[in-house]
């Protein structure tokens, strides 16, 4: 057996490496780290708890709205109030876009340019591959961005700027939108439309969301063109269905409310396919594995304390679990357990894998797609966009959301009008967290299992692309 490290990691918002124990030319054991601390939960201590919405934001460049609106809700719960609905929509719509951008970032800056690798350069799609898709040289990427660019225009309207905005409050959002800026998000969410159904898709959203079955796909993917269908014959060129199997539990905490609840529910889905209620109250995290002092379980009693010398570490992001089992949280999981047609047949002949991470992301940006339009129509301009927020008091105090990547928590604890405690477990620290004290490997762990790295090495595509299918953001990993 010998052992291989793989990384840094290009590609990756962060630091991210990966130990790999190789028998017989796969891996037999991984062990992931966030190599790098950052220390945002110690910072809000002993602030006021509006400062939550200021420091928070910031630990993420790409998902500062989703810190943003985890924040605004844990102050909300610990207010006592209820957002203005012209706000909940607002929110949802630059929540949906900031998502859809990051889908759009990682199908087409961080996963698809892996098959462009000289290691794949026998194949006889590799030229088109190459050309369409190589890093910095590949006509996706000018047509993706400028794309993106134009979706988050949507921030300049309803948040000002983008990242870090301070638009994003516990009574909603601070600024009214008016007729004439109506008119302009319904322009952006037109234009990102046009942009899925001309490039991505190559056919209207609503034809691709009525595919329910792994036949139908295949159908409707022969002799198309479109970006989407490009990445099926690719994926089944390479099997990517049977590499990067997951834990079998998927997780959500629900996302996007509005009147009528939330666009996506909340809940967990067992390896046997049955969702069941989401049990909040069984979330811990383990830092067994992790370079932080012994501290509590439960993340609203935790703290975050660094011990760089620690026997047995290997990482600075701690080792949450469910009722003490890893889970998968991501786009994937917020699909199966909002019983998407297409993702459930798919999952139905077994647990996730790299090809179904990429399609649920892709499916959920044609949903996402579609929301965004019927939020925009749904502002009611002649009503409050905010309430005025009170006083936080003290106890003890929750935040949930879904960023593009997973679930996302913050756990507050307020005493004295004081942050006591702030503990935020991020969507990839579900992902990609150590073993626990039991031993068990993280899912990403898990998923490397198996993953066939031949005479490559630590320059395995496999390798490549099992880690990129979760899309690691790892500075939200080690706040």
């Amino acid at each position: 057996m010998t052992r291989i490290t793989v990384g840094p990691f290009n590609r990756v918002e962060g630091d991210l490496e990966v130990r790999l124990d190789i028998e017989s030319g796969r891996v037999a054991r991984a062990e992931v780290t966030a190599p790098l601390y950052r220390g945002f939960e110690q910072i809000l201590e002993g602030r006021p708890p509006l400062d939550a919405l200021v420091i928070a934001p910031r630990i993420c460049g790409i998902c500062s709205v989703s810190q943003s609106i985890a924040a605004a809700a844990a102050l909300r719960q610990a207010m006592g109030i209820a957002a203005a609905p012209n706000g909940i929509l607002a929110s949802n719509i630059a929540h949906a876009a900031e998502n859809a951008a990051d889908h759009l970032t990682h199908f087409y800056i961080f996963f698809m340019p892996d098959f462009a690798r000289d290691a794949y350069a026998s194949h006889a799609w590799h030229s088109a591959a190459a050309e369409r898709f190589a890093a910095t040289k590949g006509s996706a990427a000018r047509d993706a961005l400028p794309a993106r660019a134009r979706l988050l225009e949507i921030m300049g309207l309803i948040a000002g700027k983008w990242p870090h905005s301070l638009a994003f409050q516990p009574g909603g959002t601070t600024r009214a939108i008016e007729l004439g800026e109506r008119v302009r998000l319904s322009a952006i969410a037109a234009s990102f439309r046009g942009f899925l159904e001309r490039v991505l898709f190559a056919d209207k959203l609503e034809n691709v969301l009525a595919l329910s079955t792994p036949d139908e796909l295949d159908r409707w993917r022969e002799g198309r063109a479109g970006d989407f269908a490009h990445f099926l014959r690719l994926a089944d060129a390479l099997a990517l269905a049977d590499l990067g199997s997951g834990p079998g539990l998927l997780m959500s905490f629900g996302a996007y409310h509005d009147f009528n609840g939330a666009r996506f529910r909340a809940g967990v889905r067992t390896s046997s396919g049955e969702v069941q209620a989401l049990p909040s109250d069984g979330i811990t995290e383990d830092v067994s594995h992790a370079w932080m002092h012994d501290t509590s379980l439960d993340p609203s009693e935790s703290r975050t304390v660094p011990d760089a010398d620690k026997a047995d570490a290997y990482s600075w992001c701690k080792a949450p679990r469910l009722a003490g089992e890893p889970v998968e949280v991501g786009a994937l999981a917020r699909q199966a357990i909002d019983g998407q047609p297409l993702i459930t047949a798919l999952l139905a002949s077994g647990r996730s894998n790299v090809r179904n991470r990429v399609i649920a992301r892709l499916i959920e940006t044609a949903q996402l797609a579609l929301s965004i339009e019927h939020w925009i129509k749904a502002l009611r301009l002649n009503e409050p966009f905010c309430v005025n927020s009170g006083e936080a008091a003290d106890g003890h105090f929750v935040g949930v959301v879904e960023a593009a990547r997973g679930s996302l928590g913050h756990w507050l604890a307020v005493r004295s009008g004081r942050i006591e405690r702030y503990q935020i477990i991020a969507p990839t620290s579900w992902n990609f967290s150590p073993r626990d004290a039991d031993g068990v490997a993280g899912p990403l762990e898990q998923a490397l299992v198996g993953t066939e790295v031949g005479d490559a090495g630590a320059r395995a595509v496999g390798i490549q692309h099992v880690v990129r299918s979760f899309d690691p953001c790892m500075v939200c990993t080690a706040h």
